[in-house]
């Protein structure tokens, strides 16, 4: 695991979360985080739309670095994650209008979301040793509550009034678990390099 893959991990949730905060509490008028999306606020016309957009364009970068430096995935999984990261890229390159939807911004929104839920199963690994994260048992947990944050996220779409909270809690984990998937990748790699040095430890008395 290059450390470069772990610098990308830890950032991405930063990026994103950091990014939504600052960019809501920096608007003239208060704005509604809990109602209202983020891509709301780097609508044509808001201010400080700037500040979301390199954000949303951080973490699509970050997720096709991570997975470009998971190397313990199994390689569907890592080309689906690159592609999330990219499909987060343009997301951003391609935001709503000030008076209406964008189909690209959507068309790209439902392909990341689709990606970023599915990757972890499409990159599970049945192995002896497998990472934790890596794990069936632990890739369909994952995809099952994503799918569940999904399903809420699209009642909310219908005139619900919680879409801004549904959005940022579906978000937010899709963005926090490639870094999980990194540390149990890291935990693994450690165990092997730990038992040498006991046995090592041992041979020396």
């Amino acid at each position: 695991m290059p450390w470069w893959g772990v610098v990308s991990s830890v950032l991405a949730p930063v990026f994103l979360i950091g990014g939504w905060m600052t960019a809501a509490a920096l608007q003239p008028v208060p704005f509604d985080s809990v109602t209202r999306s983020i891509s709301a606020l780097a609508t044509q016309g808001m201010p400080y739309r700037w500040l979301i957009t390199f954000s949303l364009l951080g973490v699509g970068a970050c997720h096709a670095v991570t997975g470009l430096a998971l190397r313990p995935v199994a390689e569907a999984g890592r080309i689906m994650l690159i592609f999330g990261g990219v499909s987060g890229m343009l997301i951003a390159a391609y935001p709503q209008h000030a008076h209406s939807g964008s189909p690209v911004h959507e068309i790209f929104s439902v392909t990341g979301v689709l990606l970023m839920m599915l990757w972890p199963v499409a990159g599970m690994r049945t192995d002896y040793g497998a990472p934790a994260a890596l794990r069936p048992l632990a890739a369909w947990a994952y995809g099952l509550l994503t799918l569940g944050l999904l399903l809420w996220f699209l009642t909310q779409l219908f005139g619900g009034d919680v879409l801004g909270l549904a959005e940022r809690a579906i978000t937010a984990d899709q963005s926090l678990w490639p870094l999980v998937v990194v540390l149990s990748v890291l935990v693994t790699q450690r165990r092997p390099v730990a038992a040498i040095a006991q046995t090592a430890a041992l041979k020396s008395r």
